[in-house]
């Protein structure tokens, strides 16, 4: 069967892959991975994939339409985020009005979240692949065409349809992918559908390639919505030697790699593992591309030690609040002295750290924003984020904050700001949204433009000249946004 995946067009390098999808001030944008991931399994049944990713590849509806008509498929999947769900089913639904007998499925966390809201939201949609949908998109694509009655869309897992009356069905969820090794490596996929020039890591090497070597968080963060709406809470994972495996195809087929990053939840989640596959690349001498992984702050010197041995360079981590009642009150695990050895160890083991802070969380007030700016600072990671909360639908904070009342608005197409960057929904008593995003403002001029910090990057660009291109590339992007409001200048006085 012939079938389009397609990352549908919104705005410039929109990055819907993203935990907090936006067009990021660094320049980031990421792969359509789970989308790749999908298109691989596709295709490993046999079935022939035309595969689009409009935002890196700069291409607006017209020209994506004239791509899918000229291709012909009977099956289209569109992948969807929360802030440009409307624009995801316009899309969806103009090109359905060109092939008349296409089957649409859309898929992603939002619709993951909300496939029966989803569903309502336009007739001419007729399915919604909920969850990891890499199994039950092979199964709908074995069912069409349909009957005219659309029984065989009631045996699929993970599926909510229109059936022939109209009324929306949502079938039981489909169990978990176990056998991750039977699933072929996305990055096949890049080679043979995406150039990887068009992506960008503010905190890696490019051009880089993004895998995952496993599926699932162990942790129960409340704001975190991958493993709470869409792949849970085992960590599961391919195999040692599939995923070195992996590293060497992308050794030989990408030539102008510079850094694999493994973007599993939390790769260090299972320390073991971490050892014994960083042996597997030493052993194998595929230690010759950096890579980099997502990591709590826990991870022992002697496991970091072996894991820079082998190659990797950064973990990017998700330290969120200087506070330690905030980082109670979100179930973040952590412990702000456990943070700061973190952190030390990290450097004397050599590998960098991109930190991420976020602000507007359970109990958060002005006195906790400045901790947590102080706190950032202390730490100095090579690299530092600050967003203000995004409550997703499915996630443990939404239903809190809807249940407070603090969500704002609930018309998807305002949770960014109009040029696309992270804004916030959620407005306590002590804090409305206007001044988180103006907190993050301040927190990053004042982050990137310590003398000491500038000062270390020059450094940096001098001693370890493969940094130099990431360093310049994102401050170049970042730069026009230091001065300005991203969202309006109220509120900033009491900050």
């Amino acid at each position: 069967m012939r079938i389009v995946a397609i990352n549908p067009p919104f705005l410039p390098k929109f990055s819907r892959e993203s935990r907090s999808p936006a067009v990021t001030k660094s320049g980031t944008l990421y792969y359509p991975m789970w989308l790749a991931y999908a298109v691989g399994n596709l295709e490993k049944h046999g079935h022939e994939v035309l595969f689009l990713d409009a935002p890196a590849q700069r291409m607006g509806l017209e020209e994506v339409k004239k791509k899918v008509l000229s291709f012909a498929p009977q099956l289209a999947v569109f992948d969807t985020s929360t802030p440009s769900i409307y624009n995801d089913i316009n899309a969806a639904v103009e090109i359905k009005a060109a092939l008349a007998d296409l089957f649409v499925v859309l898929v992603g966390v939002h619709v993951s979240a909300l496939p029966e809201p989803t569903l309502r939201e336009n007739d001419k949609i007729d399915a919604v692949a909920f969850g990891e949908y890499d199994a039950t998109l092979v199964e709908l694509a074995g069912k069409l065409p349909l009957s005219s009655d659309k029984r065989g869309l009631k045996a699929i897992d993970g599926l909510a349809f229109r059936n022939a009356e109209g009324k929306i069905v949502r079938n039981k969820p489909r169990a978990f992918i176990e056998d991750l090794d039977q699933i072929p490596p996305v990055s096949q996929v890049y080679k043979k559908h995406l150039d990887i020039s068009n992506y960008f890591y503010g905190h890696s090497r490019c051009p880089l390639v993004v895998i995952v070597s496993g599926r699932g968080c162990p942790f129960h963060c409340t704001y975190c919505v991958i493993p709470q709406i869409f792949q849970g809470h085992r960590y599961r994972k391919r195999s040692v030697e599939n995923v070195a495996a992996e590293f060497k195809y992308i050794r030989d087929n990408f030539p102008s790699v510079k850094e694999i990053m493994l973007e599993d939840d939390t790769l260090t989640a299972d320390k073991e593992r971490c050892r014994a596959f960083s042996e597997a690349l030493i052993a194998q001498g595929l230690t010759a591309i950096p890579w980099s992984a997502n990591s709590r702050a826990d991870v022992d010197l002697q496991t970091m030690r072996i894991m820079k041995k082998a190659g990797c360079r950064l973990f990017c981590v998700g330290f969120e609040s200087g506070d330690q009642a905030i980082l109670d009150n979100i179930k973040k695990g952590t412990r702000i002295e456990a943070i700061k050895a973190f952190v030390k160890d990290a450097k004397r083991a050599g590998i960098l750290i991109h930190g991420c802070f976020m602000v507007g969380n359970r109990g958060e007030t002005l006195e906790t924003l400045k901790k947590t700016l102080a706190f950032a600072k202390e730490l100095s990671p090579d690299t530092a984020q600050f967003f203000p909360i995004m409550a997703y639908p499915g996630t443990s904070d939404y239903i809190y904050f809807k249940e407070k009342g603090w969500i704002v608005t609930e018309d998807f197409s305002q949770w960014l700001t109009k040029e696309g960057l992270h804004s916030s929904v959620v407005s306590n008593p002590e804090l409305r949204y206007e001044e988180l995003v103006a907190f993050c403002d301040r927190a990053r001029r004042e982050f990137l433009l310590r003398p000491g910090y500038i000062m270390s990057k020059l450094i940096q660009m001098i001693t370890h000249p493969g940094e130099a291109k990431r360093i310049l590339k994102a401050a170049n992007a970042i730069w026009k946004f230091l001065f300005g409001p991203s969202l309006t200048a109220k509120g900033r006085e009491s900050l």
